[in-house]
This record gives C-alpha cells, sequence and structure tokens, in this order.
C-alpha cells in the first residue's frame, strides 16, 4: 500500500518521467560513441566511470534546461493540472523538445561530429546562411539510415515510456494540506534545479561550461563524449557570431604577424629548471611601492616581500592583463591564448587542438602541478589547466585530508587561507621528482576579502577592502620561500608572479583609466641571480609562456600569441584587450582603441585619461602599430573559427 500510494504521488511521477529522458539520452551517447569510436580512442574500464560521472553531470544541466516548464507545469501548485487537457499539453511538452534535443540532435551529431571535430552548438546555427553544417547533416542522415530507424524507435521509446508512467489526480482533499504541500515540493524542486544547472550546490562553484568536460576526460575526444547537445545549445545560446575580420590576405597577414614560433639556440641545449608560477588573485599595480612609490611616501605599500624579490629580479614595470576576470587569465597565462569579448574558456573553441606551457614542460620529463586551495573543479581551473597539459590537481580535498581544518584555515567562502594552503605546498613539494612545473592560484586576496581573525590586528588595514587580504598574501609567500629556500630544488628554479586581473578595490586615480585598470604584477625571480633588471617596455600575460620557454632555451616550434621577451625582437612590444566595448590596444609608445570596423583613437603612451586624440594613420609609426594590432586581431579570429591554436610548419 505504501509503495502504491508512493506510485501516485506528483513528484514521483515527475522523477520516472525525467528519469526515462537520462535513459533516452544515455543510449544516445552510446551511439555517439560507436559512431565516433576511432576518433574518440578506446575506454578503459576505470574511465568509463569517471567518464559517466561526468556525463551525468552535464547530461542534468542540458535536461534540466530542456525540461524547465514541463517540471514547473508538473508541480505547479494548482488543482487544475489534474484535468485531462493540462495533462495533455503536459505531454507534447515532454515528447516534443525531448525528442528534437535529445534524439534528433545527438543523433544527428553522431555524423557531424565526424567533419567538424565538434559538438552541435548555437555557433552553428549562426553559420546555417552560409555554411554547408545543414547540407553535411541532411545527406548523412540520408546515407546513415540507421540512425534514423534508431530514432524512430527511441520516438517511439519516449512516447510509450512516458504514457506506462501514468498521472494520478491527488488524495489529498484538504486544501489546507494540499497547497502547502505542493508550495513546499515546487520550492524544493526550483532549489534542486539550480543547483543542477549550476553542476553542485556549493558557495565557490563557477557554473559549468563546455570546457569542463576536460575535468572528466584525459583527452578533448573524450571530453566531447560527455557532452550532450542540449547541454551545448544552452551554454551556448549568448555567443554571437564571431567576428569577421579581413583587414589582411593571408600573406600580408603573416608578414605582419604570427602566433608560431620557432628558434635555435647555438650555444645552449634545453635547460630543465623548475618552474613555480604564482597567479595572483587581483593584485593590481598599485598595491606595490616598489612599482608606484608615488602613492606611498612612507615607502610601503602592501607587498614588502614581493617588492624584495622585484629588486632582485626581473621586474615588467608596463605588465598589463589580457582579461578582466581569472577565467580569462588561465589561457592567456598557460597557453598563450588572450580572451577579449568572450572568455576563451567559456567558448566551445576551448575543447579545440592547442598545446599549452604544461604540456610542452610534460613531453620534456618535467611533472606539472596546479594548486588552489578551492573544491576540485568548483572554479573552473582545474578544467583549463588539464587541457593545457597540467597532470596533477591538489586542492582543498587534498589538504583536508592531510592538515587540521579549522576556522583559522578554512575561511567561510571559498577555500583554505593562504597562509596555511602556500604551507601545505612547501611541504607537498618536498616529494617532488625533478624537474617540475608547480602553478598555484592564491585565494584570500578574493572577494569578500577576509583574513584569518588572528592576523587581524597584525596586518595594515590600507586604504581599500582588498589591503589587508594583500598584505596577508605578501606575508603567506614570505613563509612559503622561508620554509623553501633550504630545499635541493629552490636554486635550480625559476619563480614567477603574475596577477590574474585588477582589482575591482581602486585606491590610485590612474588605476581608474583603461589603461591603468589592466596595470598588473609581473615579475621573474632566480635565486642564482641570473635573470635580473627592470624591463619598461610593454608585455602582457600571453608573454609568459614564451618568455620562459625562450629562458629554458626550448628549441621546438610551437604556438603562442605572445611575445618571448628574450627572442622575439622583431615584434612590437604590445598589449591587447578588450575593455568595456571597445578592443584596447597598448604599445610602448601609443594607446589605441578600435571597435573592429570604424576608425580608431589614438593616444599617447602617456594620457591616461584619454584627453588629446592623435590619429594621424599617414604616420608611420601609428600606421605600423595598428596594423600590427589589427593583424593580432584577425589571427586571434581565424584560430577560434578553425577551432586549432598548433604550430603548422607549412605556414613557413
Amino acid at each position: 500500500m505504501f509503495f502504491r500510494r508512493l506510485l501516485k504521488n506528483d513528484l514521483t511521477i515527475l522523477l520516472l518521467r525525467l528519469a526515462l529522458v537520462y535513459v533516452i539520452l544515455f543510449f544516445t551517447q552510446i551511439v555517439f560513441y560507436f559512431y565516433n569510436k576511432d576518433i574518440i580512442g578506446t575506454i578503459s574500464f576505470s574511465e568509463f566511470f569517471v567518464l559517466l560521472r561526468g556525463s551525468f553531470f552535464f547530461d542534468n544541466i542540458g535536461i534540466l534546461y530542456l525540461n524547465v516548464l514541463f517540471i514547473i507545469m508538473s508541480l505547479i501548485p494548482f488543482r487544475f493540472r489534474e484535468r485531462k487537457g493540462y495533462q495533455c499539453t503536459l505531454l507534447w511538452l515532454y515528447i516534443i523538445p525531448n525528442f528534437l534535443c535529445i534524439v534528433v540532435l545527438n543523433l544527428s551529431d553522431a555524423v557531424y561530429f565526424h567533419y567538424a571535430g565538434k559538438r552541435f552548438t548555437i555557433e552553428e546555427l549562426h553559420f546555417i546562411n552560409n555554411s554547408n553544417n545543414h547540407i553535411i547533416i541532411w545527406k548523412a542522415l540520408m546515407s546513415n539510415w540507421k540512425l534514423l530507424l534508431v530514432g524512430l524507435l527511441l520516438l517511439l521509446g519516449i512516447w510509450f515510456g512516458y504514457k506506462k508512467i501514468k498521472y494520478y489526480p491527488t488524495n489529498i482533499k484538504s486544501n489546507w494540506i494540499y497547497y502547502p504541500v505542493n508550495i513546499i515540493i515546487l520550492a524544493a524542486f526550483v532549489g534542486i534545479w539550480v543547483g543542477g544547472v549550476r553542476g553542485g550546490f556549493s558557495w565557490g562553484l563557477r557554473p559549468y561550461t563546455l570546457s569542463n568536460a576536460a575535468y572528466y576526460a584525459k583527452t578533448p575526444p573524450k571530453a566531447y563524449l560527455i557532452l550532450s547537445n542540449p547541454m551545448c545549445i544552452f551554454k551556448t545560446l549568448g555567443i554571437k557570431p564571431l567576428d569577421k575580420f579581413a583587414f589582411f590576405c593571408e600573406k600580408e597577414l603573416e608578414e605582419i604577424y604570427s602566433p608560431m614560433h620557432h628558434y635555435r639556440f647555438d650555444s645552449v641545449s634545453f635547460q630543465k629548471k623548475n618552474v613555480v608560477l604564482f597567479i595572483l588573485e587581483s593584485f593590481s599595480k598599485e598595491h606595490s611601492a616598489y612599482y608606484c612609490p608615488h602613492l606611498y611616501s612612507d615607502g610601503q605599500g602592501f607587498t614588502p616581500f614581493l617588492d624584495s624579490l622585484m629588486r632582485e629580479g626581473l621586474c615588467f614595470f608596463n605588465a598589463f592583463a589580457n582579461g578582466k576576470k581569472s577565467i580569462d587569465a588561465l589561457p592567456a597565462i598557460l597557453a598563450s591564448i588572450p580572451s577579449y569579448k568572450k572568455p576563451f574558456v567559456l567558448m566551445p573553441v576551448a575543447l579545440g587542438k592547442m598545446e599549452g606551457f604544461p604540456s610542452i614542460l610534460s613531453k620534456n620529463g618535467y611533472e606539472t602541478y596546479f594548486f588552489c586551495g578551492a573544491e576540485k573543479n568548483s572554479m573552473g581551473f582545474e578544467s583549463f589547466a588539464m587541457l593545457s597539459g597540467i597532470n596533477n590537481m591538489i586542492s582543498r580535498e587534498d589538504y583536508e585530508k592531510k592538515c587540521d581544518v579549522n576556522r583559522l584555515t578554512v575561511e567561510p567562502y571559498w577555500g583554505i587561507y593562504d597562509m596555511p594552503f602556500l604551507q601545505f605546498m612547501a611541504s607537498e613539494m618536498k616529494q617532488f621528482q625533478v624537474p617540475f612545473f608547480v602553478s598555484v592560484f592564491n585565494l584570500t586576496s578574493h572577494h569578500p576579502f577576509i583574513v584569518p581573525e588572528n592576523y587581524v590586528d597584525k596586518l595594515p588595514k590600507g586604504f581599500t577592502n582588498i589591503h589587508q587580504c594583500v598584505a596577508y598574501t605578501d606575508l603567506a609567500i614570505r613563509q612559503f620561500f622561508e620554509i623553501s629556500k633550504n630545499e635541493p630544488w629552490y636554486n635550480n628554479t625559476i619563480f614567477v608572479f603574475v596577477a590574474d586581473h585588477v582589482s575591482s578595490e581602486i585606491y590610485s586615480p590612474e588605476t581608474r583609466t583603461s589603461k591603468g585598470n589592466s596595470a598588473i604584477f609581473y615579475f621573474i625571480f632566480t635565486p642564482d641571480n641570473s635573470i635580473k633588471g627592470t624591463y619598461y617596455n610593454v608585455t602582457q600575460q600571453i608573454d609568459i609562456m614564451p618568455t620562459l620557454l625562450g629562458l629554458l632555451h626550448y628549441e621546438e616550434p610551437y604556438f603562442a600569441f605572445g611575445r618571448d621577451f628574450f627572442n622575439d625582437h622583431e615584434k612590437i612590444p604590445f598589449a591587447t584587450n578588450f575593455v568595456g566595448q571597445t578592443f584596447q590596444g597598448i604599445s610602448d609608445s601609443l594607446l589605441i582603441y578600435f571597435d573592429g570596423y570604424n576608425t580608431p583613437s589614438i593616444y599617447h603612451f602617456g594620457d591616461y585619461e584619454l584627453k588629446n586624440d592623435i590619429i594621424n594613420l599617414n604616420d608611420m609609426m601609428q600606421k605600423n602599430h595598428f596594423d600590427f594590432f589589427k593583424a593580432i586581431l584577425q589571427t586571434y579570429n581565424n584560430c577560434l573559427e578553425k577551432k586549432d591554436f598548433l604550430y603548422y610548419p607549412s605556414q613557413y
């Protein structure tokens, strides 16, 4: 009797009907795999369960988005939902979207993936009038009649499965019970829906995007396997068509700018030095007294230890971020790929062909690590880190397995405070085999800007909310160096410090300008003092990968949008990003603002407030810099369209 009543419950009926959709979607993924097994590769027994877990998350997102209206109408707390006409409407709300978006799209994609090398997303709809995508799909389906038969069988399965899960009117007669109970059920399911489409319920979780699939797959083709089309469609709805930049023909374009790098070092072979990369959350240039002495009359900024390392290392005084968010920084720093109108990692192309800095090092015998004190994959960092070649992810869960957890070690929003986490990292590094590449993303200088209570009265409050957090992170890095300086790996290590972006908390008037709001920390420190100096030419985050490969005397060709500080002397020192609705280009002498189509505005490098537009494209320097800027934008969009970020010698 109990189970019979349970099966007649509205919520149970809804869950069973949704479960049927999961089964149908899973079946289409199996078909997709067998149609593309030669591309995806063999799946081992252990891989299968990891992929299955990832597939559940992405299927969940797609199904919940697709069936949101059906879910709400199934649980709406009114008795008219029991009427026959209303239930008939629900039937069609269920059959039509799920058949078209799950059966038709997924089965079509089994064929389309062979030709396009990617899952069908909203991008294909942008090009439906000037591309052969729809022709490819139609012709392929006509020659794959077995898929049509499978589609028909799945349609019948959805129809008869839905009919078998019969709806029963409620047994609750009293309105005083009926309405409160059903309102609570609807509210609870709305909460579950929100958590489901985000990918989880954690506070610090960044909603899942297509690139998160890399977290569950060893290769991009296997990542494509766990992406279902409803997820791909809904997660790319906001993507606009790519700009069609055609400023130069292909030959002219390669002569002006190319992301292909190829060097030969005559006297020194590849140097297997360790590399430790600190990605500093929200470290604006203005936080440092060494960078900005005019802001601190007493000479005391909020980064005294980092300032001391700058004096002993190679400091870049005009370094700029390539984006405005943390997710823009990862591809820029680890793979030398910028972000402009849309973060690179949020685009389907993020699963395209690339070879990041960690991947190159891994091929040369390095172990590669990414440390972040947040929960695994909660911020989306690990997914792109894996795509770029990181093999080992160390997160909050790893810390909590080995270290004490209390209010002085775990902050209430994001994860582990920087001080204990960096000490944990130093301890872990004692066990690493050399050579290694270690990257770490700190958390404490992230909003809402809190430090452990035992440091609140020990560190300067500063002038903005972030200043005390910056001082805390600086002290945490000092303690990391105190622990590490006697380790055998220390003296053979290159340390790199770079900010992900400028903080939203602004102190200096210069930082409120378009140029100043991109000015960040970036310097290199080597304990043996082999790399020293002050560099005033413009540089940017995407220059880090080629510069480090130059320092290591890496001789193989590679792809990178950035410039090698040590070897790319023929390239103009230049930084690019997207501010407001305009592309910003910064050279040593000029500031260029360009929307991609109309006449640009050009200012002197020192004209922070952009008061005097000096555009004169008859001036050879202005023309050369503007052509270089346009060539970068055209090359970037060409690579996005091709979904390819690899070196090709055929282009030379």
